[in-house]
């Protein structure tokens, strides 16, 4: 005996509409602190996202990416644009032709799209930066819901074929010209002029003027640069694959200039790689054992400090360093700085700044030695308030 099978009737009109309302809003919030937390991670000395759980689980990580910049603009900023867009097409939808299901099918290809971006991104933090950022999966997972809840829509209301739906949802669109342009013409020249003149506050470069700072060498020979007598002396143990090392770095440097009679800072080397650092067990920040001895090179020639700052902006920008556009930017002798890769003097010094570091307990990047006591991650203010107003 067969059962006859029960057909499922939809719920109303409004049901489907508001729900799928709360999810693009809720799509378009969490792109909204991303983006907040994008900025942060970038400007924010202090700032540690909430999810910054370990390497594997971590948002900082993923933002500190240059995969998390697409055309000039962070990717979550991308998000809060298309969530805003998705939404643009919601009174569209609220018309009394609602039971007729318009545009739903033009919203269906759009959370389509959403979906297929979000697999895109899902594969570039699998393979390539190896770390996930948990809002950026739940922005995954409202895109897929958004996907299959359209779906569900145009099931349960047995909408046409999608080239037959689409056909007649730009039928419908085209009745309502006029406010199809008052909703979409100015959203997209907002758009247009954020993608033009949107502030680039991830490229992080050294302050204008600091460059004018005084440099020098300490007696045992390593660079400084800053007051030459100093009311506060900071030596940083740095490793130029650490993005915290290079935020810090570069706020200590901006430091410097507003108060270049008061504080100097003294750079020294501590890659966490694990072929030169012996408490690195695994692979990690490959590579920057390599660029500090191009540092030690260059210090060697007088332009440490040219170096450190190229060496700083190409971190993280390409899987190996071409070292002769290296030297090109440095103004060194080419086969001289490949050489340094293998010059005795120069990975004796870096091993004993890897030495002293490992003796002063320092176990990660950034550390700084403020006298004779160490701080690691951060330098407390209270350190700058005995020499500064």
């Amino acid at each position: 005996m067969s059962a006859k099978k029960k057909e499922i009737k939809p719920l109303p009109v409004p049901v489907y509409f508001w729900t799928v309302v709360i999810f693009a809003l809720a799509g378009l919030a969490d792109s909204v602190y991303l983006s907040i937390s994008h900025y942060r991670v970038y400007t924010d000395i202090g700032y540690t996202s909430f999810c910054a759980i370990s390497r594997t689980i971590n948002c900082d990580t993923v933002s500190q990416s240059p995969f998390s910049i697409f055309l000039d603009v962070p990717v979550p900023v991308w998000g809060i644009i298309g969530y805003a867009f998705f939404l643009l097409w919601m009174p569209l939808a609220w018309s009394r032709g609602m039971e007729r299901r318009r545009i739903w099918t033009i919203l269906l290809l759009l959370s389509l799209g959403f979906s297929l971006y979000s697999i895109v991104l899902a594969v570039i933090t699998t393979f390539y930066i190896h770390s996930y950022c948990i809002m950026c999966i739940l922005s995954y997972g409202i895109n897929f819901f958004l996907l299959y809840y359209l779906w569900l829509m145009r099931k349960r209301f047995r909408c046409e074929s999608i080239f037959k739906a689409l056909r007649q949802d730009f039928d419908f669109l085209g009745t309502k010209k006029i406010q199809v342009g008052t909703i979409f013409l100015p959203f997209l020249i907002v758009v247009g002029l954020t993608t033009l003149f949107f502030p680039h506050y991830w490229d992080t470069i050294p302050t204008e003027g600091s460059v004018s700072l005084l440099t020098g060498v300490t007696e045992d020979g390593h660079p400084w640069i800053g007051a030459r007598s100093p009311e506060l002396v900071i030596t940083e143990y740095a490793d130029y694959l650490c993005f915290q090392c290079k935020k810090m770095h570069y706020y200590l440097r901006k430091l410097i200039t507003k108060n270049p009679d008061k504080i100097r800072l003294v750079h020294r080397h501590f890659p966490m790689d694990h072929e030169y650092n012996f408490i690195v067990k695994h692979p990690f920040h490959v590579g920057s054992g390599k660029m500090a001895l191009f540092a030690i090179h260059a210090a060697a020639k007088g332009k440490f400090w040219q170096m450190n700052d190229i060496l700083f902006g190409i971190a993280g920008k390409a899987q190996e360093i071409d070292v002769k556009d290296l030297a090109t930017q440095a103004v060194l002798d080419y086969p001289a700085l490949l050489g340094s890769l293998n010059d005795p003097k120069s990975r004796q010094q870096l091993k004993v700044d890897i030495w002293q570091g490992m003796k002063l307990r320092m176990t990660g990047t950034p550390s700084f030695l403020i006298d004779g006591k160490v701080y690691q991650g951060q330098i407390p203010p209270e350190i700058f308030k005995k020499v500064l107003n």
